[in-house]
């Protein structure tokens, strides 16, 4: 066996030693490209994708902007919450396509969550992200998402003399068709319903009186 291999070797070595100075330089890098994918396979995937930072975090969002709980006894998802979330939020979130796996139109999907985990604690409400993002206290969460203003000067509003420009009639009114959120319902940040894609008017976001009574029905333990 031993004579076998110092055999091998000498060929090797007297292969390497004929061989032109591009070949080396070839089989060098080879060589240098199959180590470093042995390297790579070893690193967990977690160390080759480092996950993105989640901006949906409670800690760091002011919930005493939050609007009081309703003091609504015996609130239930069926009778008083799943009609405003089907008007809100369903659109976004439903069966078709829910935006970051989160399904609104059961209770089942709302107490699953989705990419970003759990959306509420049973109990309370005042630390439950549902409940900051409907109340739109945060830009960065706020669902549905905020309209950026349109119009005005560098921010590719309309010319002076168009409809809706600086010298359009009074009180600025856009022709017919125009204005943020038209009939096509264009204009919301990252679609929604009425957003890209989606068709129909834009969400309507939920009052402080209905965000009131969806941490109500939280803080009963979201049956």
């Amino acid at each position: 066996m031993n004579d076998r291999r110092m055999q091998l070797n000498l060929a090797i070595s007297i292969h390497c030693a004929i061989m032109p100075p591009s070949m080396k330089m070839k089989m060098k890098l080879a060589m240098t490209l199959s180590a470093f994918g042995l390297l790579l396979a070893g690193f967990p995937a977690a160390a080759q994708n480092p996950p993105h930072e989640n901006s949906w975090d409670i800690s760091k969002i002011d919930v005493s902007k939050l609007p009081p709980a309703s003091d609504k006894q015996d609130v239930t998802y069926d009778k008083d919450i799943a009609p405003l979330f089907k008007a809100s939020c369903v659109g976004c979130h439903g069966e078709r396509r829910p935006k970051r796996n989160l399904r609104l139109d059961s209770l089942e999907g709302i107490l699953k969550g989705g990419e970003q985990g759990k959306m509420i604690i049973p109990g309370d409400s005042k630390n439950s992200l549902l409940v900051a993002a409907a109340a739109r206290i945060d830009d960065k969460i706020a669902m549905p998402p905020k309209r950026r203003p349109r119009g005005g000067p560098g921010n590719g509003g309309p010319p002076p003399g168009a409809p809706g420009g600086p010298d359009a009639g009074p009180g600025g009114a856009p022709g017919p068709g125009g204005g943020a959120g038209g009939p096509d319902g264009s204009g919301g940040p990252g679609g929604g319903p009425g957003g890209p894609g989606r068709g129909g008017p834009p969400p309507k976001p939920l009052t402080a009186e209905q965000v009131g009574l969806v941490r109500a029905w939280i803080d009963q333990g979201a049956k």
